[in-house]
């Protein structure tokens, strides 16, 4: 690889960490006035219309058969509708570095998933590995509940965070599935991104909450980084990142994000640094490190 070639590599890894690593603070413009699966609605609706507008400009295929739309529907429910509206409700009661670190554990899962969904097979490394980056989340999230002993509002965050790993790690089986039957990745993201904000909107239609909109500089803005930046620019820079470098380089992205996340927290959300933090991300990080490395 030459020096150019690298430099653009880096550039676009880089590129993904700093978009997805603010992204976390981002949804936090998003909640308030109007409801978590409202905004998560709007932010999946526009992303899917522009991500169709690129399938088309690439003349990529967009029609599929009844089985193919059933499984992107299971994929975009899961990944983009269930998982986004957990990760919103739990930015509500937590700062949103924390939700950022929980989801560290999605190789973890993914790869659990992945062995019982198709018999993929797991060394003692990875199970090595997963242990040290879920002891390591532990810490972080430990002292953050001891602290609120009488409040449930850190317990109920990290409950959210939970279900919001294991609906994503469940979408990205679902995604894996589609990728096997021949479905390339722009056309289900763009599908899958569109059923995922359609299942936002029934959510929000048969449990009687408004379906507001806050017409507010902070939330416009938010909104259109999470679904141009968020969901459109840096999908687009890691499926290059993952053609030149490959899927184990590629994946050290989701290692750097949460550091970054935590970062931006500290820096404008409040969140205070402790010992166990800084023990705790160093576990997470070296447990991701162990499961994405090479035997």
């Amino acid at each position: 690889m030459n020096n150019q070639a690298a430099r653009s590599d880096l550039a676009l890894f880089l590129l993904c960490v700093a978009i997805w690593g603010s992204t976390w603070i981002a949804i936090t413009f998003q909640l308030g006035q109007v409801e978590p699966e409202a905004s998560v609605f709007y932010r999946f609706l526009l992303a899917s219309i522009l991500l169709f507008a690129w399938c088309r400009l690439r003349g990529l295929k967009l029609r599929f058969g009844a089985r193919q739309h059933l499984a992107l529907a299971l994929q975009g429910t899961l990944l983009f509708g269930v998982s986004y509206m957990f990760v919103y409700h739990a930015e509500t009661l937590v700062v949103s570095g924390l939700v950022a670190l929980g989801f560290s554990a999605t190789p973890l899962v993914n790869m659990l998933g992945a062995k019982l969904a198709f018999g993929t097979p797991m060394s003692r490394r990875v199970g090595f590995g997963a242990v040290l980056g879920t002891v390591g989340i532990l810490f972080v999230f430990a002292p953050e509940i001891a602290a609120v002993a009488g409040d449930d509002r850190t317990l109920r965050g990290a409950c959210y965070t939970a279900l919001a790993v294991l609906t994503s790690a469940a979408g990205s089986l679902a995604a894996s599935r589609n990728a096997r039957i021949g479905i390339t990745v722009q056309q289900a993201m763009a599908w899958g991104m569109l059923y995922g904000a359609a299942c936002s909107l029934l959510v929000i239609l048969f449990s009687g909450k408004p379906l507001a909109f806050e017409w507010s500089v902070p939330y416009l803005a938010s909104l259109l980084y999470l679904a141009v930046f968020g969901s459109v620019v840096t999908f687009a820079a890691y499926l290059t990142l993952l053609h030149r470098i490959g899927p184990a380089r590629t994946g050290y992205i989701g290692v750097a994000v949460p550091v970054v996340a935590l970062v931006i927290s500290g820096l404008f959300e409040g969140f205070a640094w402790r010992w166990e933090t800084g023990v705790g991300v160093v576990l997470a990080i070296a447990g991701n490190v162990i499961i994405l490395r090479r035997a």
